[in-house]
């Protein structure tokens, strides 16, 4: 169990540490990865970012992700979603890219995005369930940078093995085989609200 987000970002810079010295660029993605990257990026001597994906969340099962979609469209879909009308499925991604322009929108101004060529990139959340969304995001930034890794607090195994399908390194801090939710694992699981993304990201 983690106290809360705080926690796991300084058990997670621990097991970076090697990175400082070499201005790691940190990708959270929000909202609650955030918090956690602000620390990092801070503890590794680096820079933070936002790297913008969003769940495709299965129709009525809101907590259950079958796919995910990033901010310039890129969209991967599970094999769980064929069990779905497709018009829904597409109803979902469309109403999830939506959100990612707006959220660009709002963050921008605060945060013009730093290019992630040829650096070391350090792409973080406070979880995953099935890995959809952190393999959206390192498919994002796949070939662009010279190093990527997936920071995690915590993760289902089928979700870290799919991750070292495609990162460089894979740092997750806690691979429970019973999982069921993210916030299971932390005392204080309570929402990052968007005021605080932006003033965390103008810091």
């Amino acid at each position: 169990m983690f106290r809360d987000r705080l926690d796991a970002a300084e058990r997670l810079a621990e097991r970076l540490a090697y990175l400082k010295g070499s201005n790691p660029l940190v990708l959270a993605i929000p909202r609650g990865g955030v918090p956690m990257g602000r620390y990092l990026a801070d503890a590794l001597e680096g820079e933070l970012d936002v790297v913008l994906v969003r769940k495709i969340r299965a129709p009525g099962s809101p907590e259950f992700a079958i796919g995910a979609i990033s901010e310039d469209g890129t969209m991967k879909l599970d094999e769980a979603a064929s069990h779905f009308a497709q018009i829904a499925v597409e109803r979902e991604a469309e109403q999830q890219r939506k959100l990612l322009q707006q959220r660009r929108q709002r963050y921008s101004p605060v945060r013009p995005p730093i290019p992630p060529e040829s650096r070391v990139v350090v792409i973080i959340d406070d979880g995953s369930a099935t890995g959809a969304t952190m393999e959206a995001a390192l498919q994002t930034l796949h070939g662009r940078a010279s190093r990527l890794v997936a920071a995690l607090g915590v993760a289902s195994p089928s979700a870290v093995t799919r991750l070292e399908a495609i990162a460089d390194e894979v740092v997750c801090l806690d691979v429970p085989q019973r999982f069921m939710a993210v916030g299971q694992f932390y005392i204080d699981f309570g929402q990052v609200e968007e005021e605080e993304v932006i003033e965390l990201l103008g810091e």
